[in-house]
Formats: structure tokens, sequence, C-alpha cells
């Protein structure tokens, strides 16, 4: 046993020690300080310790622990969509890595940039968005119910998820992993999700962001699975619960970043707003509303974000956003084209363009997704690297720089005309209409949950019962409300583009169209600055202004110069 002198000495020791400390902490020269210098930690950080330790409460508390508080200091980013945005430190170390940084060379619309010349951004800004969308949805729920017991580390794990969600995009976005991959590997069922999910490990590991992660309070073996698993996961209502970050009484921050139920989340509040302003698109839904009347209720066990009743017409208007911008941009004829033309140039270039790996290996524009190292090198600016080659360049490669000069100059293929299938399946990539091979290009427009109405998954409150949530019957909905939320068409499109009178190939397709009993939706073609138009349906009207059943409306759009 210590002696009772012995321990007045020690007790003297340590007051003395923190007493002399504390003097030196203030001109700045403890051992402490050199430490974290020497350790490579930012100077701002030391000098805001230091200044807290300056303080009151902040030296009383230092003296008697010998701690320091952790003090997070927010910085801001001024963005024309959500205004100012203060991100945690944490979330400033992710993004000044190259693998985000990567991000600024990968344009979030892909082709739709040769045809709306506004939609220049890229995922750069949509994912630092997303991240701070994600903080003001946790951060209300939170104040709005404390019986959540929704933790300051669960919000900044949410706010990593939405920021590192796109880091497994290709070059121009979807086209990569959409039509691209696909073709060049198929049978391949990789997604960009995927990637996400190995570029995030990537990411962490190269920077060593482990230890500065504990540093501001995560816990590695479960927030780094949650992360994960918000970042992609499936839906799994009506089964046990299976994930390894969250409990089940916290399944509703799994809806905060991408929501399987209903398809409600902050990525698209984002990418809605952010779209809709660069390609000078007007927009009615405000999600500002949403993080207003959001509040978490408990449905068959499970909880869910559910919303007040007085807003589905709001929620209504999100979904009819987005069937817009698909309809408008996302799938126009022009994009679908243009994006046709970037994927035949990348399948030709593809084992000629070289990327260097781990270890030294190569790797082609089709498989650098096998390789997270390659694959942060491989951004847009592919498209570049194929449109310069050299003369002298293998033959597939001067083919393909031929296809994105084609681009260029707007010599793009020739479209042909839509029909509707109920199952595009039953026609083959590739059909001889007269001597031409005609490429199609299958367009797919829902309201997000295919052929589901997604307000039928949405949960409702009302003001008298803020606990119990509910869906909405059919017959409770409007009967103005559209009862179709699902459409394909199939685009035709003929890559020659040589002096053969076009009226010839459209009238080929009509034929075709016939002797397949496929209804002609639409053929529009150019010949010196004259358009004919061709209808296999006329539009009927009767004296309510009601469209009959099986009638077809159609809009033409004045772009001559693009089309």
């Amino acid at each position: 046993m210590v002696k009772p002198i012995e321990q007045k000495l020690t007790h003297l020791y340590t007051f003395t020690h923190r007493y002399w400390a504390c003097l030196l902490s203030i001109v700045g020269w403890t051992a402490k300080e050199m430490w974290e210098k020497k350790s490579g930690i930012l100077q701002y950080e030391i000098n805001k310790r230091l200044a807290l330790r300056r303080t009151g409460v902040g030296l009383l508390f230092w003296v008697i622990t010998g701690l320091d508080f952790v003090v997070c200091v927010l910085q801001v980013f001024n963005d024309p969509i959500h205004g100012h945005m203060e991100l945690h430190p944490l979330l400033v170390k992710i993004i000044d890595t190259p693998q985000f940084q990567r991000l600024r060379s990968i344009r979030q619309l892909g082709g739709t940039y040769f045809v709306y010349p506004g939609a220049s951004h890229n995922r750069f800004e949509h994912s630092i968005g997303v991240a701070h969308l994600a903080g003001q949805l946790g951060q209300a729920l939170k104040t709005k119910q404390p019986g959540l017991n929704i933790t300051d580390r669960d919000i900044l794990c949410v706010q990593i998820a939405g920021l590192c969600h796109d880091l497994g995009h290709g070059p121009f976005s979807h086209l990569y992993d959409g039509m691209f991959i696909p073709k060049a590997r198929p049978g391949n069922k990789w997604k960009h999700e995927t990637a996400s999910l190995a570029m995030f490990d990537h990411l962490v590991k190269c920077n060593k962001l482990e230890d500065v992660m504990k540093q501001y309070g995560l816990n590695l073996s479960e927030d780094l699975d949650f992360i994960k698993e918000m970042i992609d996961r499936d839906n799994d209502k009506d089964q046990e619960w299976l994930h390894k970050g969250r409990p089940k009484d916290k399944s509703f921050l799994y809806e905060i970043v991408s929501n399987k139920t209903n398809g409600i989340d902050v990525d698209k509040f984002d990418y809605f707003a952010r779209d809709c302003y660069h390609l000078g698109v007007q927009i009615n839904f405000d999600y500002h509303r949403f993080l207003k009347f959001a509040r978490v209720c408990e449905v068959d066990g499970w909880k869910h974000i559910c919303v007040r009743d007085k807003e589905e017409d709001n929620m209504t208007e999100m979904f009819h956003t987005r069937l817009c911008l698909h309809r408008r941009a996302y799938q126009h004829k022009v994009t679908k084209i243009i994006e046709t033309m970037i994927t035949d140039a990348f399948l030709k270039a593809d084992k000629h363009i070289k990327i260097e790996g781990t270890g030294k290996k190569t790797f082609r524009l089709s498989t650098a997704i096998d390789d997270m190292e390659a694959y942060t090198k491989l951004t847009d600016a592919v498209f570049e690297k194929i449109l310069n080659c050299a003369f002298d360049a293998p033959q597939e490669l001067r083919d393909a720089r031929d296809i994105l000069r084609r681009i260029i100059n707007r010599d793009l293929y020739r479209f042909l005309g839509e029909t509707r299938f109920e199952d595009p399946t039953e026609v083959c990539t590739n059909v001889f209409v007269g001597l031409y091979c005609i490429t199609l290009s299958t367009i797919k427009m829902d309201y997000g949950m295919k052929r589901e109405d997604p307000i039928d998954h949405l949960y409702f409150y009302t003001k008298h019962d803020t606990t119990r949530a509910f869906n909405r019957k059919r017959c409770q909905v409007s009967r103005i409300r559209p009862m179709c939320f699902s459409e394909q068409l199939v685009g035709f499109v003929c890559k020659k583009t040589d002096d053969r009178n076009p009226q010839a190939d459209v009238d080929n397709f009509q034929q075709w169209c016939r002797a397949k009993d496929f209804p002609e939706y639409q053929v529009i073609f150019i010949s010196r600055l004259k358009i004919n138009l061709s209808f296999w349906k006329m539009d009927i009207k009767t004296e309510n202004k009601q469209t009959l059943p099986g009638t077809h409306w159609f809009m033409i759009e004045n772009d001559l110069n693009i089309i």
C-alpha cells in the first residue's frame, strides 16, 4: 500500500506538473503541441486547441483531466444550389484526396452536355451537395425526435455515405456502366455502386484515414460497414435485419441517402435541383418542405421516414420532375444518339487505351474497374485522348477517333423514328431496314419504381397523430392523377449518313413497323432543311378535350441543328 505522505507528494507533483504545463501551453510550447506538430496534425487544429485552453472552462477541464476538448471547425463551401454549406473536417479530408478529386473530371449528365450547353456540372459538386443535405435531414430528425437517439456519429456516417456514394462512376457517368460495360464485357453484372464501395475502401487505405476517423469519434468496426451499407444495399423489407452497421431500430437512417422503399432520398433532392438549374428547366418540387415535415414513424416493426399528408402533391411533383428530366434531357433523342456514338468509339478503342494500375500492371478501358488504382485515372479525359490520337495509331483507334470527330462536327447518326414495345427484348439489338444496319436505342421512362406509383409506397402522418403512419389508398387519390407510370420506347438510329435519300430509309422503317405490327410512334428526318413528318396514328380529340384511347400526342422540337 502507498503511504499517506507518498500519496500527498504524488498529488502535489501531479498538480505542480499540470500547473507548469498549463503555463507553458499558454505560450504554445507544451510537449504535446510539439508532438502534434511532429505527427503532422494541421496547424490550425493545434492553434484551435490552444486557444480553447486559454478560456476558463477549457483551461479548467484540461488542468483537471489532462484532456483537450475535441472541437470541429466546419469548413464553408459556397454552392449555387444550397448556398453556404458547412462540412465536418473529416468530410474535408475525404474531399482532399485524389480518389474524390477525380469526380471533378466526370460530368454529371454524360452526353447531355452536347445537347444542353449549360449541363457542364460534374459529380464532384453533386456529391458535396448530397453530403450537405444528408446532414440537414439527419439533424432535423434528431432535433424534432430526440427519442430516436440519433447521435452525431450517426449523422457523420450518413454524410460520409452521401459524399462517397458516386465514387464509382466511370467516364460520362451512366454511359460507362449502362452502355459501355455491358457490351465490352457481356455477362458482367458490374454496376457503379459496386465500384463506389471498392473505391471507398481504396480511398481510406491509401490516404491512411483510419486514425483520422478514430480521432473524430468513429468506431471503425461498425461505422465502416454502416457507411458502405448505405451506399449500396438491396430492399430488405419483410426480411430479417441483416445489416451490421446499425440495429433495426435505426433502419430509417438507411433511407436518407439511398431510399429503396419509395425512392425519396437526398441524392434525388440534389440532382433534381442541380440538373434543373444547369439545364435551364423549371422545377416545381421543393425539397425544403420535405425536410421541414419529415418524421420517423414505426410501421409493422420497421421505422420509416414519413411526411405530412398535405405534402402529397409536392411529392407527386418530385416524381413528375424525374419523368420530365428523363424525357427532356437524360433520354433526349439526340442525347441517346451521341451516347451511342461515344459507346461505339469506346468499344473500338478499348484494347488500345492503356492505364497503369497496382504493381505497374496495365489495364484497358473496360478492365480498369478491376483495379481501383487504375480506375482512379479513368475520367472523361479519355474522350480527348481518343480524339487526339496520332495519325499512325492502330486502325481501330483511328476509327474511334473518326466517330468522335463526327460528334464534334455534328455529323451524327441519323434518327429514323420511334416505336413502342411492351417488351423491348422482343427486338434484337440490330435489325436491317433496307440495305442498312439499324441500331436500336431503348428508352425507359417511369416515375422511379417501374410500373408502380411511388406514392403508394410513401407513408404519411397527420397533424392530429404524428406517431401513426399510413399509405394512401387508390380511392383517396385524386382522379386527375396518372394511372400509368412507365413507358418503353425504342428509337431507330441509322449509322450511315451518306448521300442516300433519307426518305427511302424512313419508308423502309415504316414498312418494317407495319410488317411487325408495331405502332409507328414518330418519324422525323431532315433533308436540305426541309422537315417531313409522317405519323402512323393521328391525334383525335373529342369535344370535351379528352384524348381517345390509343391515340398519341407529338411535340416536335425546333432543333434543326441538332437532329
